[in-house]
């Protein structure tokens, strides 16, 4: 498992290197000029120059991109020019407000898909079964920011029973968690249903029954545990999704995490920000990745870490 881990990582390290590389290319060839939004529209030439070389924009691109990837490896991000200070440190003080709405989002997916699809799988054909398929369907096609904005609509301007955005209470989550949880839901849903129902047809079930077990013993204790090795993949990577997809969710509800700090200093030009935040979702993608696939292989002893 070792020498599986260490391969891994060593992989990673390559991911996120194209990572940071990615989006220095990418936030330097946009439009716009820091010095310009620091200094105003009435700044001088000369002073926008002097601006741009203090901020080291006046380098060589490649220059440019070394000296950052030396300022990566010590996670020495710069200054926040817009926020101040550490820009790194400003990230970190909006993670655990994503962590938290990402977390909610994955237990409302696992308490309302998973029991949709074991209902949805034991009632194959039925009217019940067709249901959690159109509504999964449906949850899947519709853009998230569109049900953010029509769950504001409804639950915070015409009912008044939710608030709109974050104002630190247990109750402004439900609607930015469900919001991102939508899509998922119908995908978990489908996917514990197929999965239950193959692991249904399969030998060790009718062994199980012909030995007298009863239905409730061999559902519950034999179908449902071979059903959890996939939904298991599927919620490390969904989880990873939260994290990314929070970027528009949290901009419609205001909500005071990493995805709206990346936009916020994106628009603002503020690179040193905006590179720490979408490194920081990176390396937790990657991450969860590779936690899945280690917990995928104790959960089914039958699959080795090489083949993962």
């Amino acid at each position: 498992m070792i020498i599986y881990i260490a391969r891994r990582l060593a992989q990673s390290v390559f991911l996120v290197f194209g990572a940071i590389t990615i989006v220095f290319l990418v936030l330097r060839v946009i439009p716009g000029d820091p010095a310009s939004l620091i200094l105003g529209s009435q700044a001088t030439a000369e002073e926008l120059e002097a601006k741009r070389q203090e901020l080291g924009l006046g380098d060589p691109l490649l220059a440019q991109y070394f000296r950052h990837l030396g300022e990566v490896l010590r996670l020495d991000f710069g200054e926040s020019w817009r926020l101040g200070g550490d820009a790194f440190a400003n990230v970190l003080e909006r993670l655990p407000a994503t962590l938290t709405l990402a977390g909610y989002a994955l237990a409302l997916t696992l308490l309302i898909g998973f029991p949709l699809g074991v209902h949805a799988a034991r009632n194959t054909g039925k009217a019940v079964d067709r249901l959690v398929s159109y509504l999964s369907l449906t949850g899947q096609a519709l853009p998230s920011f569109w049900v953010g904005i029509m769950l504001v609509l409804i639950f915070s301007r015409m009912l008044d029973i939710l608030p709109a955005t974050a104002d630190g209470t247990p109750l402004a989550l439900v609607l930015p968690a469900f919001t991102l949880a939508l899509p998922f839901l119908g995908w978990l849903a489908r996917l514990v249903r197929n999965g239950t129902l193959e692991e249904l047809g399969k030998d060790y079930v009718r062994t199980a029954r012909s030995k007298g077990l009863s239905e409730r013993v061999v559902f519950n204790v034999h179908v449902l545990r071979n059903t959890l090795t996939p939904v298991v993949t599927v919620l490390g990577l969904v989880l990873g999704n939260f994290i990314a997809d929070a970027v528009i969710i949290e901009q419609v509800f205001a909500w005071p995490g990493i995805g709206s700090l990346m936009i916020e200093s994106i628009v603002n030009r503020d690179y040193a920000v905006a590179e720490a935040a979408i490194l920081l979702i990176a390396i937790f993608y990657i991450g969860l990745n590779l936690a899945v696939d280690v917990l995928y292989f104790y959960l089914d002893p039958r699959i080795t870490l090489e083949t993962v």
